[in-house]
């Protein structure tokens, strides 16, 4: 033991604690929204939430997921927010609630906010053609036969709208059985490998599509990012810049963006997928061999943001106080009920996404039509939707919560690979909701 004097054996405790502030306040979880005095305060039953958090701490046992964030709140306040395993492949950095993922297409529902809030301002209506904001979508052509190499190009009947783009029914050559020789030329045209958001525009523009738009719902990122290149016309401000002074700074989303700082980056999650091997393994993507580092050379709109439990959930408090969180005014309400409604009613006959016949799709997320027919426990109308890593999300203002799970796997679809949670998620959250 330290055998100096006692000015000097204060002065080295001083030093100790001083050193220790910085590594506490970066290990220290936050959730900035209140917590709930009790789960049974927010009628929550607690020895029912335990089956949520046993099944979670199974699901990213030696064998499963390498770990999990879960977050339930309700009228306000946080009922429970949870980590689960590990941050990391070799399981040697256990998971903390300030973890920073990517969110992949949750990403999709504030991009759709960015449009409406400017829709709010009179600068664009759901309803106006692209064409309106970006010209170069004037005289779009239809692939109507032949080959990638000799297409037989048509004339469309109407124009895209940015209501198409945000519902996914623009008749882009985003995949699909029938559509294979059309999504060939969609591919040529890299649209990834673009530059910036205008560059993804411009070579989008030449591509023919594959269907008159409003005739067909296609999910795909595609849309949204033009979408997020209206917004700068519009705005006049870079996506990225758009995004942190109208939404992510006044909800004080701080741990979210299209990279991650330097002194952060330890927090972000590794991005695994299952080998050939049927063992997991680290993507062979850039964010996977350099965490942080943006996903695209331009601020995708419709998948490039990190962010973590905390930041979403003020997000998505704020979708269900009606627009607005701690005093600051995001979107009007009659605005959030817009982008909850089933937007493909009116568009497409039966009005559902290719998913589901008892989901709909609203203004950045789908909506939830038959519980029964959905297969899970839920409300009608909840609005929610997910990121290709397994994240989850949904607002449901019926019950007056939100439920959140972020998980950061890339699922291939295979037999041998991991199962998917969201059902089962979604069951324990709504079997432990009490009378």
């Amino acid at each position: 033991m330290f055998q100096g004097t006692h000015g000097q054996r204060v002065w080295l405790l001083l030093m100790a604690v001083l050193m220790a502030v910085p590594a506490a306040r970066a290990q220290a979880p936050v959730v900035d929204l209140p917590s709930a005095a009790s789960a049974a305060a927010e009628d929550f039953s607690p020895a029912r939430l335990q089956r949520l958090d046993d099944f979670l701490d199974q699901a990213t046992g030696p064998k499963g997921y390498p770990g999990a964030v879960a977050l339930i709140a309700r009228d306000g306040k946080v009922v429970t927010v949870q980590a689960h395993g590990h941050r990391d492949l070799a399981r040697s950095r256990p998971m903390t609630e300030d973890t920073i993922f990517r969110i992949y297409s949750m990403t999709k529902p504030i991009t759709s906010v960015a449009v409406l809030q400017l829709m709010e301002q009179g600068k664009l209506g759901l309803d106006d053609p692209v064409s309106r904001h970006l010209p170069a979508f004037a005289h779009m052509q239809r692939f109507a036969g032949g080959t990638a190499d000799a297409p037989v190009l048509e004339p469309v009947e109407r124009a895209i709208t940015l209501r198409q783009l945000l519902t996914h029914t623009a008749g882009f050559a985003t995949g699909g059985e029938g559509f294979e020789e059309a999504t060939r030329l969609l591919e040529r045209a890299d649209l990834h490998g673009s530059p910036d958001l205008a560059g993804f525009a411009a070579r989008l523009a030449k591509v023919p599509l594959a269907t008159e738009p409003g005739t067909r719902f296609k999910y795909d990122g595609t849309g949204i990012e033009v979408l997020a290149r209206v917004v700068e016309v519009v705005s006049g401000e870079s996506f990225d810049a758009y995004l942190r002074r109208h939404i992510l700074a006044p909800l004080r989303m701080r741990d979210t963006g299209f990279s991650v700082p330097e002194a952060a980056r330890g927090r972000v999650v590794d991005l695994t997928r299952m080998g050939a091997d049927g063992k997991l393994a680290l993507d062979d993507s850039r964010s996977a061999r350099h965490p942080g580092e943006a996903l695209n050379a331009y601020p995708s709109g419709a998948g490039g943001l990190y962010s973590t439990a905390s930041d979403y959930a003020r997000f998505c408090q704020m979708l269900l106080d009606g627009g607005i969180l701690d005093g600051q005014r995001i979107l009007g309400r009659k605005t959030v009920e817009l982008m909850m409604m089933n937007h493909l009613q009116g568009q497409l006959d039966p009005p559902v996404t290719e998913f589901s016949p008892a989901e709909g799709f609203g203004l950045g997320g789908s909506v939830t039509l038959d519980v029964a027919g959905r297969g899970r426990l839920g409300s009608v109308g909840a609005f929610g939707w997910s990121g290709a890593a397994s994240t989850y999300f949904t607002v449901d203002r019926q019950e007056r919560m939100f439920a959140i799970l972020l998980l950061q796997h890339l699922p291939d679809g295979q037999p041998h690979d991991l199962p998917r949670l969201a059902t089962p998620f979604y069951n324990l959250v709504y079997q432990a909701l009490e009378p």
